[in-house]
């Protein structure tokens, strides 16, 4: 299994709380901005924008806050986890808000199938596990295949494909209070090119996803 986390992180407060250090984010009034897409993670310093430290001259008068001018409340990083094994069948991401699960649609059907093999039956079991633990009752259930054939479907496909991994879920978890998000999206929303059968064989998967316990 490779471990990768990504973040970004702008100008920063450190608090610490008991034992704990909590890293925070400080703005000065300044608008929020959107968070850069998610890639590879690589060494501070080493992105292809990277640029040479700026000096900084403390005493100028802009790095000042104007009279009665307040700083922004602080903000904790949202910081992602990826976890994907070897062979790339099976990807989770852990965010502080979610936990995700990416699988790959040859682990679980057949092709252009919407049947589940027997390996999948294991694979789910596994994630609803994980859904006990986190205590989830709000679950989404995605599914995705690649530019190949028509549109129309591949919408069908995975849909179909969502539902029947919804419907192992469902009886896993056996809880009437749990309620289900079960979308198709086709070849919308790739996560790969769909330029070689590497690349489309990622974006032929389904996605579970669900909150994270608070405690």
């Amino acid at each position: 299994m490779t471990a990768t986390s990504t973040w970004s992180v702008p100008p920063r407060l450190a608090l610490t709380l008991g034992a704990t250090s909590v890293m925070v984010a400080a703005t000065l009034l300044a608008p929020t901005h959107a968070r850069a897409a998610d890639g590879p993670s690589v060494p501070p310093g080493t992105e292809p924008s990277a640029s040479a430290p700026v000096e900084v001259d403390p005493n100028d008068p802009d790095l000042k806050l104007p009279e009665g001018a307040t700083l922004a409340e602080p903000k904790v990083l949202d910081i992602k986890q990826v976890v994907e094994d070897q062979s790339g069948d099976e990807r989770r991401e852990d965010t502080n808000a979610d936990v995700k699960f990416a699988l790959q649609a040859e682990v679980l059907f057949p092709k252009d199938s919407a049947r589940l093999t027997g390996e999948a039956r294991s694979r789910l079991s596994a994630i609803a596990d994980e859904i006990k633990t986190q205590n989830a009752t709000r679950i989404r259930v995605f599914g995705f295949t690649d530019n190949l054939g028509s549109s129309a479907h591949g919408d069908v496909l995975s849909k179909q494909r969502a539902n029947a991994v919804q419907e192992v879920l469902d009886d896993e978890l056996n809880d009437p209070n749990i309620t289900f998000e079960v979308r198709g999206y086709g070849e919308q929303y790739p996560i790969a090119s769909n330029a070689t059968e590497e690349s489309r064989r990622k974006n032929r998967r389904v996605e579970v996803t669900f909150p994270r316990s608070e405690n």
